[in-house]
């Protein structure tokens, strides 16, 4: 994470300034703070970071406006990773910045307890994963009710694709289910079938099939 390049965006200053002295003793580099969606904006323009950490909310209404500056930097600086670190869960928005690719994340605040593993997850997102807290995942689910698209997995495999969800690589799902990552590879390749998700140049198939997931209830 040496010189990973970084901009914060929360209006709460405390919380801000303890992250980027956090971020900065951890060897990256923080290039600037923002309190709001529009400062977060110029201030991306001005730097292109390779992370942007937001707050979902922030003022002038404090509901969502850090998730659509995200969503502007998504199109704008489509390389520019994001994490979403937030006191609350916004669904529609959420689940439009899922789909918009990888490099993304979305933790809880309050279920932030370690630090090495939050520093490991900007790693991942600054890398090209995508890392969903599994309680998001769980209350995106809960907020949809939609006819199951996943109806024809199997239990193994629809084990294997919450996983996926949560930003699980295959060693990762192996490691989590006891079992060998070629039987891991062979389930996903089977949900990517039944998901219709056919092989093209895009990479963004896993991302795809946790989002059929997400919008199956």
């Amino acid at each position: 994470m040496n010189g990973l390049r970084v901009v914060l965006a929360d209006d709460d200053v405390l919380l801000r300034e303890g992250l980027a002295s956090l971020l900065e003793r951890s060897g990256m580099q923080v290039l600037g703070r923002a309190g709001d969606g529009a400062a977060l904006l110029d201030l991306v323009r001005d730097t292109r970071p390779d992370l942007a950490v937001v707050e979902s909310r922030m003022p002038p209404t404090w509901t969502t406006e850090g998730l659509q500056a995200a969503l502007v930097i998504r199109r704008e600086l489509p390389n520019t990773a994001i994490l979403v670190l937030s006191a609350h869960i916004e669904v529609e928005h959420t689940m439009e910045l899922l789909a918009s690719g990888r490099r993304l994340g979305y933790l809880l605040k309050t279920r932030v307890t370690d630090v090495a593993e939050f520093l490991d997850t900007l790693d991942r997102v600054a890398n090209g994963a995508t890392v969903v807290d599994p309680v998001v995942v769980h209350e995106l689910v809960s907020a949809r009710r939609r006819k199951d698209p996943i109806a024809a997995l199997s239990t193994r495999e629809r084990e294997v694709l919450a996983l996926m969800a949560e930003g699980r690589s295959n060693a990762g799902i192996a490691r989590r289910l006891c079992v060998a990552e070629a039987t891991v590879e062979k389930h996903v390749h089977s949900i990517l079938a039944k998901l219709d998700l056919p092989e093209t140049e895009e990479d963004h198939r896993r991302v795809l099939a946790a989002l059929a997931f997400l919008h199956a209830r």
